[in-house]
């Protein structure tokens, strides 16, 4: 039997980063490893269900009541949620630097409480994936990896759009415009949060990043259909994983409500925090209610604020690895999560982004063809109800998702993610491609 080695997650408190890691985890876990999770105290017992340890923190003080897993998250969203009305780039200002404002923050808060967590913890390896730099992780003498669970945009080239803008990569009229304004948005905040990394005995900010490169291992999840063509090849230390999809308990069982329907089969879901927005999925139900075709919804956080039309089922939250392979076509916010679960499984997508690095992969579906962008708040009725015929009826790009769909489940992302984390564990040194 390998030696076991004791392997520490510490994704961000949302939950498309935290199933991330989940995936790769239980990889890990079934090696015979110790895994352990840093997690919002929100998320209390949320991984412990699912067979790991728990070790927690806290972003901020404490509220007056209790939290919900990703309550912090899901407030911030739901005060912001007027600026995803806007472009991308009056959202720099007004959402972009206010949410990195608030994460580096919470990394302020947090790095005592992250110190004392590894020295009790004692890990072979730390494991982040998060957008900005924790000093605790970078002083504490232990191999560390990173993950971009993210669109891989955020890792920046002059070969590729500007990150958060959702342009089109064939087309730089705006991108230079667009930097610029991002650099002014942030320098304020990544000057002091640079500073503070320094003072905490962390290397100083790369220039308009507010994270640092691994010098052991860093990890970026895209399938390589649609990942982006650099002008300057990615330090050797980088690994592009495909996939990373989770092993979820029990199947999922269509409801009778669906099971004899006329129509396609769609799953629509804008994520935890876009579902929060009641007014935008009261009018994607409104319209697509009128549509011939079946809707698996995922209601999230605010489901009792509306109802589903007669030709939909849906929950709260529900196990979306377990449905997506039931379904033909899949509404989404265009979350980095959602976007390489659709290549598992070789679903076509409809992209209504709504805010960070979902306009971006709703772009590069849109341009690569393998699914449609909309304007998520000015979509006219019959667009919506004309996009979903349309990718229903396209046989050509689902067969192209088709084998998207073979060649990834034929080389697991989780897999080959857990093995390279465990070299690190086992050896302490770079891993290089």
């Amino acid at each position: 039997m390998t030696e076991s080695r004791t392997i520490v997650f510490f994704p961000e408190g949302a939950y498309g980063p935290t199933n991330n890691c989940v995936a790769i985890g239980q990889v890990l876990r079934e090696c015979g490893h110790r895994v352990v999770f840093v997690i919002e105290e929100s998320f209390v017992g949320s991984l412990e269900e699912q067979g790991f340890e728990e070790r927690l923190m806290r972003l901020g003080p404490p509220p007056e009541q209790a939290e919900e897993p990703g309550q912090f998250w899901k407030d911030f969203i739901r005060e912001t949620a007027p600026v995803f009305r806007k472009p991308t780039i009056e959202q720099l200002t007004e959402f972009i630097a206010p949410t990195f404002e608030a994460l580096c923050d919470g990394a302020r808060y947090v790095d005592e409480r992250l110190g004392e967590i590894f020295e009790e913890v004692q890990p072979d390896v730390i494991v982040e994936d998060n957008v900005v730099s924790f000093p605790a992780i970078l002083t504490s003498g232990r191999p560390w990896v990173r993950i971009v669970s993210c669109n891989p945009l955020e890792v920046k080239d002059t070969g590729i759009a500007p990150v958060f803008s959702g342009y089109a990569n064939d087309d730089r009229a705006a991108w230079d415009t667009f930097g610029a304004e991002y650099l002014r948005a942030t320098a304020e905040l990544h000057g002091s949060f640079s500073a503070v990394c320094e003072e905490r005995g962390a290397p100083r900010l790369p220039t308009g990043d507010f994270v640092h490169e691994s010098d052991f291992l860093n990890l970026y999840l895209y399938p390589a259909e649609i990942d982006y063509a650099r002008a300057r090849p990615l330090a050797p230390t980088w690994h592009r994983i495909d996939t990373c999809v989770r092993d979820v308990t029990g199947s999922f069982v269509m409801p009778d409500e669906l099971v004899d329907g006329a129509g396609g089969l769609v799953y629509l879901s804008l994520g935890s925090l876009g579902s929060a927005d009641v007014e935008l999925m009261r009018r994607l139900v409104d319209v697509l209610g009128r549509s011939p075709h079946r809707f698996i919804v995922s209601k999230g956080p605010q489901h009792t604020e509306f109802e589903l039309a007669d030709n939909m089922w849906g929950a709260e939250y529900l196990p979306q690895p377990s449905i997506l392979p039931h379904v033909d076509l899949v509404i989404t916010h265009a979350g980095n999560n959602t976007t390489t679960e659709c290549f598992h499984h070789g679903l076509p997508m409809i992209a209504l982004p709504l805010f960070w690095d979902q306009y971006d992969n709703a772009q590069r579906v849109h341009e690569t063809g393998h699914g449609l962008r909309l304007p998520t708040y000015s979509f006219a009725d019959e667009e919506l109800l004309g996009a979903v015929e349309q990718m229903l009826a396209d046989t050509a790009t689902r067969e192209r998702m088709h084998a998207v769909a073979a060649r990834v489940q034929a080389d697991p992302g989780r897999v080959r993610a857990a093995s390279l984390i465990e070299r690190v564990a086992r050896g302490g040194q770079p891993i290089t491609r």
